[in-house]
């Protein structure tokens, strides 16, 4: 703390340099602002002229800093530098020249001229891909890496020493854009800053390059992964081409395809091994290996893109007519393109964007200033490929205000199956921005019926691709989606409508919830399934009552101040659950996730995904925007580790072990400093004195240990039985375990099922196991139950000492742990009942309601149940305390763990 107040000065003692900025475009000018908050001086900014009247963004920044700009058409004439143009250069005193990107060719006595030379950015890890295009040969010759390079500039093309180099892995179905935007872009500007410091610290080296560089050749079988891999890398410019139906048509956004590929309709390409297929997800085109891959969008000779899916019905939509406040804004828009296309007299009808000399920066222009002056329309860069004319234009931005261009219905690719009276239709894929799709790398795994061991289904298995696209749907749905802007009242509503949904299929969902996870029907009904609708219909109540407060402060007289609080959303939240509740454990968070408007991205557990993909497709047909929600299973190492380590997500929920906890916020931290909260392990102590009702204690104790086969959170990991009483309470105990029956837990009759999963099983009879090698008392149980599935039966140990393993460590299942303490003795039990590292929950059974409230101020757990156990409420706060986590589900307080306090101070 006493360091803190000198940090944002520090840069101020750093050594720094006068640099002059050589080149262009929105990377430029990142760089330019960049090395100037750092606190170099740049005493000249020399960039390309204006083109149409604009000038360049690198340009826009210097001169609104008052930094001198130059704008050189031209640097030498006939090989020769331009003598007034070097003096110009020479007249800034520059020490070092920074050439984030140039396209135009700089003489070498001015690459020499500054006392440390110059420094070039590179989009390829050199010697790989010199010269232009380098990001797109990167991936045309399908490397497995991409990256930047940062060198000392020579006579050579590219050759010069390497100052300082980054990489990063490319993935199956990156493109130029995806790479630019990911890694080369922003990891670029902050490695040419770091690179001037290096240089002004005296610290930069100078590695020679090798000789050889690389260029990409294509096989001439063309296997699919190179059709791939040649549109990608040609994604913008100049395009990948083909000739369909006589024409030549430009290809861009390729995807590998993983699994079977849909129906659609034949298109004949000429050269191609077979015929190219128009399906609903777009284009697919065949290798010479019969594999496939997906095409997005298609561009046809007189420059008008379409959806590849569209290909047979690009022109058979019906002209609007516009109402007249249609007409207005269409007017207005006609005045955002002349002021693009200033070239042109006048916007007809027949205008085409492009043919009037419209570039990509007067795309974002266009698609910028269209959704300020009218805003709720989303529009998107592609949207104006699609529409290169202006009445093209407006029938798609009125669509699109209308509400019509909404995305086609909700395509599901089911595993069905007829159990417990009905047919369940179970999504198996990831879901993603609104949509269920493969993994991108086409992997899958099988879910497992506990009941039997039996295949449920096949699974997707998320990758970190899936990861990064999950997010980037949930942070555009957050900045720019409806969500975002949407009334706390109308999000609500939406949550009370998902809630409806939930309940009208819940039969479906607790059949599904029971064959997943193995929970026994009649609870996964009552309690997965009911407590998960009552989650969302709590928290869709709170949306509209979030609010700040007013804050009277000192006031500096005569001046008058207000100080007033806003409660803000935090922005992406990810959120990771457990096993045991999976639907519940889902709604516990993302209901309270969603009600504070945040989005999110969600892992399930990798045993029981599928009633998080069921609620996925629900949340569409409640009309939850698309990217709002999106669910990713996979493994914990690979998709929770990424949503841990992801820059981009704001808020990190996790309900799972210990060990895992501190990992991730381990992650958390060393990432973007992520904001936490955690519902760890337990092993919750139950005081049972002498005086209690011996009828409840004994049902409640059981319910304690026994309850969703001992799978749960806040089960009492260990019992302490005061002594006189102890022997008739174990003795009832066990009786009323033979009553129990074990079995199928679609069966109503049936009290326990199955463990959740065969690992889980093993590690309990291992547990018992070391009970028994340590002394304590085997009463009942301990052995896996002889029938198919993954049963345990109930068991009971006593004699359990405060060393022994079992009295530590939780067993999370069907295992109870009891030790007796001395009549009377209630501060030795207290105690021993908090000599642990965990306190997530804890009870006590007593009639003397002195005592009760002694005990209960006394134990050191987030939760302490007096006479009863296992009663949660939507609106009670849930959470522990020490190493069971920080943070709280449910009620207010978990509101809370999704929201941000903004503190606005008014002088008036």
């Amino acid at each position: 703390l006493l360091w803190a107040p000198l940090a944002p000065i520090v840069h101020y003692y750093q050594n720094k340099l006068k640099l002059a900025i050589i080149g262009q475009s929105l990377f430029g000018q990142e760089v330019y602002s960049n090395l100037r908050k750092q606190g170099h001086r740049v005493v000249g900014v020399f960039t390309v002229p204006d083109k149409d009247g604009k000038a360049d963004p690198l340009a826009v920044a210097a001169e609104k800093d008052g930094t001198p700009v130059f704008k050189f058409p031209r640097w030498r004439v006939k090989g020769n530098p331009i003598p007034e143009v070097v003096d110009a250069y020479k007249a800034v005193g520059a020490e070092l020249n920074v050439m984030p990107f140039c396209s135009q060719f700089i003489p070498m006595n001015i690459i020499d001229h500054p006392k440390h030379g110059s420094i070039i950015y590179h989009p390829s890890i050199l010697p790989l891909h010199r010269g232009a295009s380098a990001i797109n040969w990167t991936l045309i010759h399908g490397d497995k890496k991409a990256g930047f390079t940062v060198f000392w500039a020579d006579d050579g093309l590219d050759t010069g020493p390497i100052l300082l180099q980054r990489e990063c892995a490319v993935e199956p179905n990156d493109t130029v854009d995806t790479l630019y935007n990911r890694f080369l872009f922003p990891e670029g500007i902050k490695a040419m800053v770091e690179s001037v410091q290096l240089i002004a610290d005296g610290k930069a080296p100078r590695v020679p390059q090798t000789e050889e560089g690389v260029r990409a050749l294509i096989s001439k079988q063309i296997l699919y992964h190179a059709i791939h891999n040649w549109i990608r890398g040609h994604d913008k410019v100049p395009g990948a081409w083909t000739v369909i139906d006589g024409q030549s048509v430009t290809l861009y956004g390729s995807s590998m395809l993983a699994g079977q590929v849909p129906a659609g309709q034949p298109l004949e390409i000429d050269g191609a091994s077979q015929p190219g297929l128009v399906t609903k997800n777009g284009l697919v085109l065949y290798g010479a290996d019969g594999k496939a891959l997906l095409v997005k969008n298609l561009q046809f000779e007189d420059g008008k893109m379409i959806p590849a899916s569209k290909y047979f019905s690009s022109g058979e939509s019906t002209s609007l007519d516009l109402t007249d406040d249609e007409k207005k804004m269409a007017e207005e828009i006609r005045s955002i393109w002349k002021g693009i296309l200033s070239n042109v007299p006048a916007i007809e009808d027949t205008t085409d964007f492009f043919k009037s000399g419209a570039a990509s920066m007067d795309v974002v222009r266009l698609v910028e200033e269209v959704k300020q002056k009218c805003a709720g329309v989303q529009l998107q860069n592609e949207d104006v490929y699609m529409a290169t004319t202006f009445q093209d234009f407006i029938q798609m931005f009125v669509r699109k205000l209308r509400g019509e261009d909404q995305e086609e219905e909700l395509v599901v690719d089911y595993a069905t199956k007829e159990v417990n009276n009905m047919t369940v239709k179970m999504p198996y894929q990831c879901f993603i921005n609104g949509k269920f799709e493969d993994a991108e790398n086409g992997k899958s795994y099988d879910t497992i019926n506990p009941t039997d061991g039996s295949v449920i289904c096949k699974v997707s298995y998320a990758s970190v691709g899936d990861v990064d696209r999950a997010v980037a749907a949930a942070k555009e749905a957050y900045e720019i989606g409806p969500w975002g802007r949407m009334n706390p009242r109308d999000r609500g509503s939406l949550l009370y409508r998902l809630a409806d949904l939930m309940e009208e299929h819940q039969e479906e969902l607790a059949t599904i919830e029971s064959i997943d996870s193995g929970a026994v029907y009649t609870l996964a009904l009552k309690t997965h399934v009911g407590m998960s609708i009552q989650t969302f219909r709590y928290f869709a109540g709170w949306c509209d009552k979030i609010q700040g407060k007013t804050i009277p402060i000192n006031q500096a007289r005569p001046n008058r101040n207000l100080t007033f609080t806003k409660k803000e959303p935090l922005g992406v939240c990810a959120i990771v659950i457990p096993w045991n509740y999976p639907l519940m454990m889902l709604a516990w968070k993302s209901a309270a996730c969603l009600a504070a408007g945040n989005t999110l991205v969600l892992k399930p557990a990798q045993v029981t995904p599928l009633t998080a993909l069921k609620f996925a497709e629900l949340s569409v047909k409640a009309g939850i925007p698309k990217g709002v929600i999106n669910i990713l299973p996979g493994s914990g190492g690979m998709v929770g580790q990424r949503l841990s380590d992801h820059p981009d997500i704001r808020k990190l929920g996790f309900t799972g072990s210990t060990p895992i906890g501190k990992q991730i916020m381990k992650s958390c931290a060393l990432s973007n400093l992520k904001k936490v909260s955690l519902e760890l392990g337990g092993k919750s102590p139950l005081i049972i004195f002498s005086d209690c009702d011996m009828d409840k204690a004994v049902r409640m104790g059981m319910s304690s240990v026994y309850f969703n086969k001992g799978e749960n959170c806040i089960a009492a990991g260990r019992l302490f039985v005061e002594e006189s009483i102890h022997d008739e309470y174990i003795s009832r105990v066990v009786e009323e375990i033979k009553k129990m029956k074990i079995g199928d837990p679609l069966d109503r009759s049936t009290d326990h099922g199955p463990q959740n999963h065969k690992a889980h099983l093993d590690k309990l009879l291992e547990y018992c196991e070391v009970g028994v090698k340590e002394g304590a008392t085997l009463v009942y149980g301990g052995r896996q139950v002889d029938r198919p599935g993954f049963f345990m039966e109930p068991t009971v140990f006593t004699d359990v000492e405060d060393h022994m393993f079992i009295a530590k460590e939780e067993s999370f299942g069907p295992v109870m742990v009891v030790s007796k303490f001395k009549d009377g003795d209630v501060d030795g039990v207290l105690q021993r009942a908090n000599d642990t590292e965990y306190g997530l929950a804890s009870g006590v059974f007593t009639r003397d309601i002195n005592k009760a409230m002694y005990v209960s101020e006394r134990l050191e757990a987030g939760t302490v149940f007096v006479n009863t156990y296992n009663k949660t409420d939507v609106a009670s706060p849930f959470g522990g305390f020490k190493q069971s986590g920080f943070g709280k589900d449910l009620g207010e307080d978990a509101l809370m763990e999704y929201l941000k306090t903004k503190a606005v101070t008014v002088e008036y």
